[in-house]
């Protein structure tokens, strides 16, 4: 990642060309582009549920292999991300960003034309996994941390937010599509969103404030384009090499593990399975999934305020703690009709759902400094290490016990423990240059930064 301290300038800037200030600062452009090309890549993560029925049908493939497909983009997109992270400082943004949408386009596109289940998973679950996968949260941490000193939590939380933002705005649009026109239709729906957004970021998005001549948002001085630096693969895999021999990288992971794990992995799958178990319409019971992604918009937002004005750390344990207690409480909320406790559950775990994410970001910035965006690529993947496993898990447990129950109550200790962890991660890496500080954790003498 680079810096956002002071240092000497080695371009122009905007007095120096005796331009007049613009009356918006050019980062906040920026951030509206990258938020709508998160929003376009998170389009894609509403398909994989929309397009098994009409697939099964078609094709008569088994929903296994459909299935398999889907965790491939999953695992994907949670293993790019770090190379994404490199891959942008070395490269620039700009350039990453391009080369994904081509790559989403061109797995969209192939898809249409597939006549077996192993081009499904390559075409779908491979090209469209690394596409997405590199235009999600490390994208949105990059953005942020090159463009904004401050208000830094503030844009991380709106561009976190953009992924459930664009995978609820797409959602029913792509089902009445299907339903109407058939899955190809949409899918070259989503192909097309793609490509115009392949413009939007070939003629506004810039890598760094200093190729327009411009201090990052809030910071005092000029800050110089840092070097790249070579081999970005290579950085991906020493910046992991570094980070799994810190304590704090291991708290960082161990927490966020627990949020893929009752988020996407118990909430997102198990979560209308087990309303029908008591009687609750699948109707019903997918509209309030969808809620809690209303909801899920306005928390990230609001927890990126937050994160700007309060320690991250008591956040994330106040936010896990808050789910624990929700989870705990969601098996006797169940019913044949969605209740008024059981819709206040889902506004208040919606708010809770994405809001871990600014903080999380933010102390993997604080802690590792200019590799902070790589490292919480690497946290990102256990994220969905822990999303997969729990989901496994739910299904398993719901075949053996034939009730999700202890599913919940696992859920709620799972974010217990992580609530306790979340207030031993260090609150910096050593010398944290505030905002923006770069100076790394020695990873191997970490353990007096715990208690900070």
């Amino acid at each position: 990642m680079t810096s956002t301290s002071p240092s000497r300038s080695t371009g122009k800037t905007a007095s120096r060309t005796g331009r007049a200030p613009a009356p918006v600062h050019r980062a906040w452009l920026i951030a509206f582009v990258a938020g709508a090309t998160i929003v376009a890549a998170a389009a894609f993560a509403a398909m994989p549920g929309l397009l098994v029925d009409p697939l099964h049908t078609e094709y008569e493939w088994s929903r296994g292999s459909i299935g398999a497909a889907a965790s491939v983009n999953m695992v994907v997109y949670g293993l790019i991300a770090p190379f994404a992270a490199a891959l942008m400082d070395r490269f620039g943004i700009r350039r990453i960003a391009l080369a994904a949408l081509a790559t989403v386009i061109a797995g969209a596109g192939l898809t249409t034309v597939m006549t077996a289940p192993w081009q499904l998973t390559l075409y779908w679950g491979l090209l469209v996994g690394a596409g997405t996968g590199s235009l999600a949260m490390t994208f949105a941490a990059t953005i942020a941390d090159n463009w904004f000193v401050k208000r830094r939590g503030l844009v991380i939380g709106a561009l976190t937010g953009a992924g459930a933002f664009g995978q609820l705005v797409f959602l029913p649009a792509l089902a009445w599509i299907i339903d109407h026109q058939g899955w190809r239709p949409a899918i070259v729906t989503l192909a097309l969103t793609s490509f115009v957004m392949v413009l939007l970021v070939a003629l506004v998005l810039r890598d760094h404030p200093a190729d327009v001549g411009q201090r990052p948002y809030g910071a005092d001085s000029f800050v110089s384009r840092p070097r790249t630096e070579q081999g970005a693969a290579r950085r991906t895999v020493r910046v992991l090499r570094d980070s799994v021999r810190s304590r704090q990288f291991w708290l960082l992971a161990g927490t966020f593990a627990v949020c893929g794990a009752t988020t996407n992995g118990i909430m997102w799958t198990h979560f209308v399975p087990a309303a029908q178990d008591h009687g609750m319409a699948v109707t019903v019971a997918a509209a309030l999934v969808s809620a809690i992604g209303v909801f899920s918009l306005v928390g990230t937002i609001v927890s990126g305020w937050l994160t700007d004005r309060f320690d991250p750390r008591g956040l994330l344990a106040a936010y896990y703690l808050g789910r624990a207690v929700l989870l705990a409480a969601l098996p006797a909320l169940f019913g044949p009709d969605a209740g008024a406790a059981l819709i206040a559950f889902v506004v208040v775990f919606g708010l809770l759902d994405v809001a871990t994410v600014p903080p999380t970001i933010l102390l993997c910035r604080r802690v590792f400094g200019a590799d902070g965006a790589i490292v919480f690529g690497w946290v990102n993947a256990i994220h969905q290490v822990g999303a997969g496993a729990m989901a496994v898990f739910g299904g398993f447990t719901r075949d053996v016990t034939g009730s999700y129950g202890s599913v919940w109550f696992m859920a709620a200790a799972l974010c217990a423990v992580a609530a306790v962890l979340a207030l031993r991660i260090a609150r910096s890496g050593g010398n944290d240059p505030s905002p923006g500080g770069t100076r790394t954790v020695d990873p191997c003498n970490d353990d007096e930064q715990a208690g900070k």
